[in-house]
């Protein structure tokens, strides 16, 4: 059974997910989350009793502008996926600022511009910090936990290159993506107001762009898929050049990870 949180909307245990050879993710181990600022004390207790490392895939500025909230014995390890300003999957101000001036009322944009930064998940220095994403897993003790900011975007990518290694069949992968919808539907609708109101529009373009850049799509993961089928063949490829994880890595993780 999955955890549930009573403050983190989109936090939940991978644990429970059924692999195409029968197993399922150990629970208690797995842990996607959006960022732990302001953590709800009874949050904070749950996540230090199940949580002995998390891993942070935020940029610096995030980082500062919305730090973590200190929990004691958990390491805190910094592997920031981006290399640059991105609206849409940094939570930067400056990042924020530049998508509602230039995309609040270019829904098209906002989606063309979605699909185009999953697409670049499967780049040289995205893939090099998913891979030592994975090499922390293999040697971690206790559960991990890894988190951006809204727990969509790096965070579910990082989740969908893990459930692809332990061998969670495609469909339940895409099905775990877009159970974020759901966890972060009233975050999206307040900020979506609040937004229109600051910039003096009731438009519905401003609804759906919104709803492209700070929500979930099965288009964005077949982006990912689709570039990664086109620079490596398969997902197996992708995680054996790009992320090396072959099949003595593969073992390790399912080991560690999976219960019959």
């Amino acid at each position: 059974m999955r955890t549930e949180y009573h403050m983190l909307h989109n936090t939940r245990d991978l644990g429970g997910m059924k692999t195409s050879d029968g197993r399922r993710i150990r629970g208690g181990c797995l842990f996607r989350s959006g960022q732990l600022s302001d953590l709800d004390p009874a949050d904070a207790e749950q996540i230090r009793a199940s949580i002995r490392t998390i891993i942070d895939f935020r940029t610096d500025r995030e980082r500062m502008e919305k730090p973590d909230t200190e929990l004691s014995g958990v390491q805190s390890i910094h592997i920031p996926v981006l290399d640059s300003l991105k609206a849409g999957i940094s939570r930067e101000e400056q990042a924020d600022e530049k998508l509602i001036g230039s995309m609040l009322l270019k829904p098209r944009e906002a989606y063309d511009y979605m699909c185009r930064m999953y697409r670049e998940f499967a780049d040289e220095f995205c893939s090099k910090q998913f891979s030592r994403f994975i090499s922390l897993l293999a040697e971690a003790e206790g559960g991990v936990l890894w988190h951006c900011t809204a727990g969509k975007d790096r965070a579910g990518i990082a989740s969908v290159i893990v459930e692809e290694i332990l061998g969670v069949p495609r469909e339940a992968v895409m099905a775990d993506y877009m159970a974020t919808e759901k966890y972060l539907s009233e975050d999206i609708h307040a900020l979506t107001q609040f937004v229109k109101r600051q910039a003096g529009t009731d438009s519905d373009a401003a609804d759906e762009s919104m709803n492209y850049l700070l929500g979930v799509n099965s288009a964005y993961i077949d982006s990912f898929y689709n570039t990664v089928s086109g620079k490596y063949g398969d997902m197996d490829g992708y995680l054996r050049e790009a992320l090396g994880v072959g099949e003595e890595m593969t073992g390790r993780l399912r080991e560690k990870y999976l219960i019959p």
